[in-house]
């Protein structure tokens, strides 16, 4: 089976799998105006997955479509049979490849060995990506993970810099021994959250672990990324072979906007007095302002699509985060926010912006 990864021209940007965010109508919204290199599903249990009760109720959470591909379906467990049962139904389900979740410091995920857990685990982690590409009948498989899980001493761990003993070698080199696909880094530690910058400075000694060991793993950062510009210049300084771009996407499906999306959209900038910025980065990314009244359809467009795809499945309060990205940054937002918040459908949010822009 061929391996999609190897096809993209570098540097891949990619959308992070973000719980009750990147769902498939956000994903949807995202492909009309701005499709990234590769989507990810949201994760889903592996557990779940391999039994059939828990199953029917988490694939609509595998739920894409054909304008998404590449699409990677992204997975979490601490059991190799489960795993294993997982990655068959991903590539039955016509996934392009599998990403195993090493890094969700979530504690009712780590109590399944999952997760971040796996960073205190080197071969149950091993038998888990083993299991991965022995369900997955070819389809490649990736890792998403953290620089380390909580290193006890500044001694012995690489050497590139003050920050360098939070990087855990150890772990870095057990997962590109696997012959992964592609490895995800967020870099921070499990024990640093998101309390603190991403270090960006230790992706040059990520990089020179991966020659070192003379694999083809592409190798992509993760971490405070703010813009397409900002994704490039990191690639561009760091030499990683692209950026994973995650909460930038609030209230922004035009993060990856690029003028042909654009125009195949019922928006288009002359109509709706869109500012394109007049540079054409590489790959044919925009920065694209949207005008006020092309934020709010293209919000309204979404909470109908969430509603007609995932309104049997999901709770609508899970819009409200996006009206609050959506609607910010100028006169009468937060008045508008507020309405947007007693809300419990999506008529009573067409009536709200309909008002608004009239």
């Amino acid at each position: 089976m061929k391996n999609f990864w190897r096809k993209i021209k570098k540097p891949i940007f990619c959308l992070a799998p973000l719980a009750d965010v990147t769902d498939c109508a956000f994903r949807q919204i995202i492909a009309k105006y701005g499709k990234p290199d590769i989507f990810f599903t949201e994760f889903v249990s592996a557990d779940g997955l391999a039994h059939p009760e828990a199953q029917e109720k988490l694939l609509i959470d595998l739920k894409y479509s054909e304008n998404e591909r590449p699409i990677v379906a992204q997975i979490f467990g601490g059991k190799p049979e489960n795993i294993k049962r997982a990655a068959a139904l991903c590539k039955e389900l016509g996934f392009d490849g599998i990403d195993m979740n090493m890094g969700c410091p979530d504690k009712a995920v780590e109590k399944q060995c999952a997760g971040a857990a796996m960073m205190k685990d080197f071969k149950l982690a091993q038998e888990i990506i083993r299991a991965a590409k022995e369900g997955g009948g070819g389809l490649p498989i990736s890792v998403k993970t953290r620089i380390g899980y909580n290193p006890p001493s500044p001694k012995g761990f690489g050497r590139a810099g003050k920050n360098d003993y939070l990087l855990d070698v150890e772990w870095i080199k057990t997962l590109l021994n696997e012959d992964l696909a592609a490895l995800t880094i967020h870099l921070r530690t499990r024990k640093e959250m998101s309390s603190v910058p991403a270090h960006w400075e230790l992706m040059k000694r990520i990089i020179e672990i991966r020659n070192e060991i003379k694999v083809k793993t592409l190798i992509i950062g993760n971490g405070d990324v703010e813009s397409i510009d900002d994704a490039r210049k990191k690639y561009k300084e760091t030499g990683c072979d692209g950026v994973m771009l995650g909460r930038v996407i609030f209230g922004n499906p035009w993060l990856f906007a690029s003028k042909e999306y654009i125009s195949k959209s019922n928006l288009s900038p002359q109509a709706c007095g869109a500012n394109f910025s007049a540079r054409q980065p590489a790959k044919g990314f925009y920065k694209h302002i949207p005008s006020t009244p092309e934020k709010l359809r293209v919000m309204l467009e979404h909470t109908k699509l969430f509603e007609e795809m995932l309104g049997q499945h999901k709770n609508f309060a899970i819009m409200k985060k996006h009206f609050k990205a959506y609607v910010h940054g100028w006169d009468g937002a937060r008045e508008l926010r507020m309405k947007l918040m007693e809300t419990e459908n999506a008529t009573q949010v067409e009536t709200i912006i309909n008002d608004f822009l009239a």
